[in-house]
C-alpha cells in the first residue's frame, strides 16, 4: 500500500507542476497517458502492496544515451502519442527491465501499427532485450519501420544504433550513411546523430579527430 501512496503523491505533484507552468490543458492527455503506463508497469513489475524497502541496484540497468534520445525526440517529436510510450520504455530501461521496455513498445505498435517512430524504437528495445543482439524480432521491427517510412532517416539510423551495440560496426556505418543521406545538412539534430555515431564507433571518432587536427594545422600555416 505504501508504494501506491508514494506513486499517488508523485502523480499529484506532477499535476501541480503542470498547472504551475501553465501546460496547455488540451495536451493533458499526454502526461496522463504516461502516468497510466507507469502505473501499469509498476503494478506489473513491482509489488505495490508491500511496505517500502531500501532500493537495490538493478543488475541490468544502463544509462540512457542522451544523444540518441535527442535524435529520437527531434525526429519523432515530444508531447505527442509516441512520446508517452517512449518515456515509459525509457523508465523501464533505467530500472534495468529491458524486457518490460520491449513490452511497452509492443503495446505501442498495437495501438498505432502504422507509426514509423514506434516501430523504430521497438527494434531498439527488442535488440536491447536480447542482450544487444539484432534478433529476428528486432530485425522485423526495423524492416517494418523502413517500409512505413522509406524516405525517413529514423529507421536506418536506429538500425545502425542496434548494429553498433551488437558489435557489427561495418553494417552500422552502412545504415548510418543511408540515414545521413536522408537528413538535410541544416537539420537541427544532425550533430546529435554524429555524436551518437562517434560514441558507438571509436575508430570513426579517432578518424574524425585526426581529420580535425589536420584541418586545424592547415589553417595555422
Amino acid at each position: 500500500m505504501t508504494g501506491w501512496l508514494v506513486f499517488g503523491g508523485f502523480a499529484l505533484l506532477g499535476g501541480a507542476l503542470l498547472l504551475f507552468i501553465r501546460f496547455p490543458r488540451r495536451l493533458w492527455t499526454l502526461p496522463a497517458m504516461a502516468v497510466m503506463l507507469a502505473a501499469a508497469g509498476y503494478a506489473w513489475q513491482g509489488r505495490p502492496g508491500l511496505a517500502g524497502q531500501p532500493a537495490q541496484g538493478a543488475t541490468n540497468a544502463r544509462p540512457l544515451d542522451q544523444d540518441v534520445i535527442a535524435v529520437r525526440e527531434a525526429m519523432f517529436g515530444r508531447f505527442n502519442f509516441d512520446f508517452s510510450y517512449f518515456m515509459a520504455a525509457d523508465g523501464m530501461i533505467r530500472a534495468g527491465a529491458p524486457r518490460h521496455a520491449a513490452a511497452v513498445m509492443l503495446g505501442a505498435v498495437r495501438k498505432a501499427p502504422n507509426d514509423v517512430g514506434l516501430w523504430s524504437w521497438l527494434g531498439v528495445a527488442l535488440a536491447e532485450q536480447d542482450g544487444d543482439q539484432l534478433s529476428p524480432a528486432a530485425r522485423f521491427a526495423f524492416d517494418k519501420a523502413a517500409k512505413l517510412g522509406p524516405s525517413h532517416p529514423g529507421p536506418p539510423f536506429f538500425l545502425g544504433i542496434a548494429l553498433a551495440r551488437s558489435g557489427d560496426i561495418s553494417a552500422a556505418r552502412n545504415a548510418w550513411g543511408e540515414a545521413l543521406q536522408r537528413v538535410p545538412k541544416d537539420a537541427s539534430y544532425r550533430d546529435d546523430m554524429v555524436k551518437a555515431m562517434l560514441t558507438l564507433d571509436p575508430s570513426l571518432a579517432e578518424a574524425a579527430a585526426t581529420a580535425a587536427s589536420a584541418e586545424n594545422a592547415g589553417r595555422a600555416r
